[in-house]
């Protein structure tokens, strides 16, 4: 087995792999074996042809395919670690030469990771952090609190108004036909909340108890539904319920059902200080970035596209994952949304980017302050991960590898990075 590297430009190098003609040969028979069980050949039992007659009969390259993909399965993952860089997108594999008593010559194009010249990352100025709680902020935050806690009554003494929650029925048609998914019964609706199409709740208001109404509405013309986009429809609705919001008071008799409080005024206090934390710590993250940009902004570095590709492709699955875990497959919110997965990767694309760049330049950061992390920080950072999956902390260091340990370490050794980088900002 023979390999060579040959750089080339953005970061780019490729491998050629040379299989000798014995261990291609050898790949040929097991493809060999592995197909024969679905070839006829006139004069033999189903599966008992030689191979010599399966290869005049259909040519010497019908096993080819296989067989190189059973040598390159075989040999590159040696040939990668042998070549001792750290790629960073998937191969892409071209076949130079496959001939029948002959070596297999193979070629791997793929990335590498790129060096980074890096800037000064002590002393990077940035906007002062300014962390200011109003009374309108404690205000809102309360409000909230009290939207949560509300309930719904039952009106019967007036109609329908905005912010109202009916309940009714109601049954679609076009040109005086019915369509799928156009019919309901004892559905919920908030009156303004665009819930339904545009023009459809506004015409409810007004509408009393028991009252009928036909709602006409003209569908979007981008709507999902191909048949019923740009179309307008009429929906026979008769509201069956009225029901209002109702928020709790603000007194303190709120304040003890929803903290640990006993007085209004006591827990309006909490809330300001748990207001300033917690913009204490956006404005904290706000100057990281800020940082971290500009140091992005100072640094060299030469990103191949195919580096590019691979993270955006794992933004992608990631994104379908998350979708598909709120039972939305990814095709169905590509469909709803007028996208397409090109479309949507192209979307990625700066962020994908972004996170590169970032990556690089606060490991070089990392390895240019020599930061260490001890067995003691990855164990403090596996209890944590422990604790957030309900797991044991045993448990979880039996499940994972050399490779996710190492990972960690380098995780925890990026976030080092970026505390030194912002413990050494000057705010201006």
């Amino acid at each position: 087995m023979s390999a060579q590297i040959e750089r080339l430009e953005h970061n780019m190098v490729k491998l050629t792999v040379e299989v000798p003609a014995e261990e291609f040969a050898k790949a040929v028979t097991r493809a060999y074996n592995k197909n024969k069980k679905s070839i006829s050949i006139p004069g033999f039992r189903k599966g008992h042809a030689p191979q010599a007659i399966i290869e005049k009969m259909y040519g010497t390259g019908i096993f080819f395919e296989d067989a190189v993909n059973d040598c390159i399965n075989s040999t590159y993952p040696a040939e990668a670690r042998e070549a001792g860089l750290e790629f960073v997108s998937a191969p892409e594999f071209d076949v130079e030469q496959v001939e029948k008593g002959k070596s297999l010559i193979y070629t791997s194009t793929v990335a590498v990771r790129p060096e980074v010249t890096l800037g000064a990352y002590k002393g990077i100025e940035v906007k002062k952090a300014e962390v200011t709680v109003t009374d309108e902020d404690i205000n809102a935050e309360i409000a909230k609190e009290q939207e949560k806690n509300s309930r719904l009554v039952d009106v019967t003494d007036r109609a329908v108004e905005d912010g109202d929650t009916i309940t009714l029925d109601y049954s679609g048609s076009i040109d005086g036909v019915k369509f799928d998914g156009g019919t309901a019964e004892g559905q919920q609706l908030v009156i303004g909340s665009g819930s339904f199409i545009p023009g459809f709740e506004e015409q409810l208001v007004g509408v009393a108890i028991e009252e009928s109404k036909d709602v006409v509405v003209t569908f979007p013309a981008e709507y999902h539904a191909p048949d019923l986009a740009g179309k307008e429809a009429v929906f026979a609705c008769t509201v069956h319920k009225i029901q209002k919001k109702e928020v709790p008071a603000l007194d303190d008799e709120f304040a003890q059902d929803v903290s640990e409080f006993d007085t209004l005024d006591e827990y309006k206090e909490s809330v300001r200080k748990t207001l300033t934390e917690r913009k204490e710590a956006q404005a904290k993250t706000e100057q990281e970035n800020e940082a971290v940009d500009k140091l992005i902004e100072a640094s060299e570095m030469d990103i191949p596209d195919a580096m590019v590709d691979s993270e955006v492709n794992q933004m992608y699955q990631n994104y379908a994952q998350r979708l598909q875990s709120q039972g939305i497959p990814i095709d169905m919110y590509l469909q709803y949304t007028g996208s397409n997965e090109l479309k949507l990767k192209e979307e990625m694309r700066p962020q994908a980017l972004k996170q590169i760049q970032t990556r690089l330049v606060l490991e070089a950061v990392a390895k240019d302050a020599a930061i260490e992390v001890s067995d003691e920080r990855v164990d403090e950072e596996v209890a944590k991960i422990a604790a957030q999956y309900q797991m044991e902390v045993e448990k979880l260091k039996e499940v994972m590898g050399d490779y996710e340990k190492e990972q960690l370490k380098k995780d925890i050794s990026v976030q080092e990075a970026i505390s030194l980088i912002a413990e050494n900002a000057v705010e201006v």
